[in-house]
């Protein structure tokens, strides 16, 4: 699925279904090794990158040594410890440690950067103890760092998507990475899925279609919508970018075909009287589309609540190929200086032969 290679190479850990591989791929980077527990997720990985090695164990039992040499190392440690929809209980929580074992892979490898995507919640000033602690591993683990707080509409991804990105470069290549700007045009739901046609309800027991439906997993969850969902508007129009495509299915949101939503009073909300079967959740390939994978990246799952789950908890594509693109741009420019040096060290010592 990449437009090229080159000889960068770099192994993916918490890969999920592969957002942030992908979009490294589509910028000439090899993922050579990647990482994933979820068992759920393993088909869909192995089915999109065949060429990459799928460790299946979780973090915590991988030694250094089993990690392959590479030129960088990229993932999103598991984002529930940080999200303010969650519990929150950031590094109280095991998943909130895994970041630990991520820093203790680098640290031994050194490869000649590194990067890690989680939500904005790890920002909220009750977690600041913990960021700040993995800023100063990663800097005691030999990095310059720079991080941001990005908004993924901003890089062609047509979407509301906060989320917090960590680079980290090497400290002897003698560079620290600058985040590209934002993208003046700002894409939107009719850029995204205005061509697509009618979705088809999931299976009984919201179960999947597999591979029958024309085009991949363009099927939706059906069932009633919690009072939680229904407290606040969850249609955004043709013409806006969506909300945040979350890995829950039953708070996906709504098609935009649908009028907004009609207030009633505080966190109550209906749907307008006589439309009510324009309000369908968005259906699975909808979300990919708008997380902006391509239609031949096929997700598989029995359970559509599986489908959500992946495509809500991937990086968006096209936001990490703006990312990579960047760092492809600054690994080839550290190659050619250290190119260049090392022809003015040969230059140099010939020089000193023939005089000697």
């Amino acid at each position: 699925m990449s437009t090229r290679k080159n000889n960068l190479k770099i192994a993916s850990f918490f890969a999920g279904a592969g957002g942030l591989d992908l979009g490294f791929e589509k910028a000439g980077f090899n993922t050579v090794w990647a990482n994933e527990y979820d068992k759920t997720i393993w088909a869909t990985y192995e089915r999109n990158f065949p060429h990459t090695k799928l460790d299946k164990r979780s973090i915590t039992d991988i030694s250094t040594n089993e990690v392959p040499d590479c030129d960088g190392m990229i993932g999103g440690p598991p984002c529930q410890s940080w999200s303010e929809a969650g519990a929150g209980r950031g590094i109280n929580d095991n998943r909130g440690k895994l970041f630990y074992d991520y820093i203790r892979i680098l640290k031994k490898k050194q490869p000649k950067f590194f990067l890690v995507e989680n939500v904005a919640g790890i920002l909220n000033p009750k977690h600041a103890d913990a960021f700040n602690g993995f800023i100063k591993a990663f800097e005691d683990a030999g990095y310059n760092i720079s991080w941001k707080l990005v908004d993924a509409n901003d890089y062609n991804v047509p979407e509301n998507r906060l989320r917090v990105i960590i680079v980290g470069y090497r400290k002897d290549l003698n560079m620290k990475f600058e985040f590209p700007e934002p993208q003046a045009y700002k894409p939107v739901l009719r850029d995204a899925i205005g061509d697509l046609r009618q979705a088809q309800p999931a299976k009984k027991l919201n179960k999947s279609w597999g591979l029958e439906l024309p085009v991949p997993n363009h099927e939706y969850m059906h069932g009633g919508f919690s009072t939680i969902f229904m407290s606040r508007n969850r249609v955004r129009s043709w013409d806006e970018p969506s909300f945040t495509i979350q890995a829950g299915g039953r708070h996906a949101p709504i098609h935009p075909q649908a009028p907004k939503m009609l207030f009633v009073e505080a966190n109550k909300r209906i749907f307008v009287p006589g439309k009510e079967e324009d309000y369908r959740r968005l259906s699975v390939r909808e979300c990919a589309r708008i997380q902006t994978f391509p239609d031949n990246f096929v997700f598989i799952y029995n359970d559509i609540a599986d489908g959500y789950k992946m495509v809500g908890n991937a990086v968006p594509v096209n936001l990490a190929f703006s990312i990579a693109q960047k760092i492809v741009a600054d690994m080839n420019e550290y190659i050619a200086i250290d190119l260049e040096s090392f022809q003015e060290f040969v230059l140099e010592q010939n020089k000193k032969k023939a005089f000697a």
